[in-house]
């Protein structure tokens, strides 16, 4: 119903805009210092039907490395926003956009990851883009991580697999916020963290000749650096610049139990959990417990360091964020059923 003291439209202060990702946009893959990030290692699609982001082996990657062209690897030439970032933007704000959710190429300012200094032109770069949107009014909102981490952390590290790469994102976090203090006031560290669980895309770790179970071992664990390694970042921020906010992000998918029977819904339930803990963790601080249960279930086991626990109590993200792409329904196959029984 109506009322004229109910809100008509979205507040003033509402950030209204649109997103894009590094891999997917800037281009420029072999300029001005920037390093092979493992986006550009993955062959395009030849059946748009098949999900093939995460089957990479090593030797698919040292063909990638072998090639020097883009024919093969659409993500090394995106939609060369690198050298029309200020044209794109300039459309960005005639079509009204209050923010802009942008992530950086981490091999553009650490070309292998683990370089003790950035490269500054990497850096100059996204000066000029964040200028450039505070000329229209433009907020930017930067994703630290969009799938695209330095290749040599997943020749040297074997990606998130690797404790080791904790040190070498939070040295990049620690630049950004250094470097942009002021001029970037929201952040997010992983774009859609749950991804890790699918493997090559979001750990940059190869896994392709592991068992299911050594895989979802892998992946587990890596996750487990990627939320200390969160919680490090935030941490990072709010001490470098207490004013800026810095959040979470999930691809989300609702699941609803395709039948009244107790199994189905107990299995939509588990279902939504493995998509919701992901951000339990990074909102809440800790491990939920359901989790727990599962990992004892399913045999995995996660290596902490000590004071692990500590750190993601005290890196609490600021604000949740999520894309939300679709349901599913869910029957429990091991589900007893009864016959169907019609009167007439």
């Amino acid at each position: 119903m109506y009322s004229k003291t109910m809100p008509t439209g979205f507040p003033k202060n509402f950030l209204w805009g649109g997103a894009t990702a590094a891999n997917q946009v800037e281009g420029g893959w072999n300029v001005d210092g920037k390093g092979l990030t493992t986006a550009e290692v993955v062959q395009k699609a030849t059946d748009r039907k098949v999900m093939s982001m995460n089957e990479v082996t090593k030797e698919s990657v040292q063909a990638a490395i072998d090639d020097q062209t883009d024919k093969l690897y659409p993500k090394r030439r995106g939609a060369d926003f690198y050298h029309h970032y200020k044209e794109d933007i300039k459309l960005f704000a005639e079509m009204g956009f209050k923010v802009y959710r942008l992530s950086l190429a981490w091999a553009r300012i650490f070309p292998k990851g683990d370089e003790t200094e950035p490269n500054e032109a990497g850096l100059k770069f996204y000066d000029n883009v964040f200028a450039e949107c505070h000329k229209y009014g433009i907020e930017p909102l930067v994703t630290i991580s969009h799938y695209e981490m330095p290749l040599n952390l997943t020749l040297t590290n074997n990606g998130w697999a690797s404790r080791k790469t904790i040190a070498d994102f939070t040295r990049y976090t620690e630049v950004l916020f250094k470097r942009y203090k002021g001029v970037v006031k929201y952040w997010l560290t992983f774009n859609e963290i749950n991804a890790s669980t699918w493997g090559f895309t979001g750990t940059g770790a190869i896994d392709s000749d592991l068992s299911l179970h050594d895989q979802m071992q892998l992946r587990y664990q890596a996750l487990h650096h990627e939320f200390v390694a969160s919680a490090i970042a935030v941490k990072q921020c709010h001490e470098i610049d207490p004013e800026a906010q810095i959040g979470s992000m999930l691809a989300r998918m609702q699941t609803y139990a395709n039948t009244p029977n107790p199994a189905d819904v107990r299995a939509a339930q588990l279902q939504d959990q493995l998509n919701l803990f992901f951000t339990d963790v990074q909102v809440r601080g800790e491990y939920p417990e359901y989790m727990n249960r599962y990992f004892a279930e399913n045999g995995i086991e996660l290596t902490m360091a000590a004071g692990d626990e500590q750190l993601l109590a005290e890196g609490k993200v600021d604000y949740l964020s999520f894309s939300y792409y679709m349901v599913d329904c869910k029957i429990n196959p091991n589900a007893v059923r009864t016959k169907k029984i019609s009167f007439l």
